[in-house]
């Protein structure tokens, strides 16, 4: 067993491989709880739906073309992180718009969808 916990990821969108520059984030969470409190006391709480996510900064190497990031809608995700994980993001969209960062030819992408799954 490896004491290799964080630190790298390798994503592919739709089966094509992208440029990780960092602040990769999932959210495999499939409700919010938010408590419920009264004049009286804590009552209980409230279940909400909240959507997978999968996010990063991706590095805008010559063969991306950005405005592709924004049309993405049921695109399949897999990313390969250093503590042996394996995350899936099936059907995903994004939810941003994106904006290069000229100064170290970065911007951010985040997918969302019914299904984020960690193996």
């Amino acid at each position: 067993m490896s004491d290799l916990l964080a630190g790298t990821a390798a994503v592919t969108v739709g089966g094509l491989t992208i440029m990780v520059a960092g602040k990769f984030k999932y959210r495999p969470s499939k409700v919010k709880r938010t408590t419920l409190t009264g004049m009286d006391g804590v009552h209980g709480y409230k279940e909400e739906y909240v959507p997978g996510q999968i996010g990063c900064d991706v590095r805008d190497s010559g063969g991306t073309t950005v405005a592709d990031f924004n049309g993405q809608t049921n695109v399949n995700i897999v990313a390969q992180l250093a503590n042996g994980k394996t995350l899936i993001g099936s059907g995903l969209w994004t939810v941003d718009t994106q904006e290069v960062n000229s100064e170290d030819a970065t911007f951010s992408v985040m997918w969302e969808g019914r299904e984020v799954t960690e193996n």
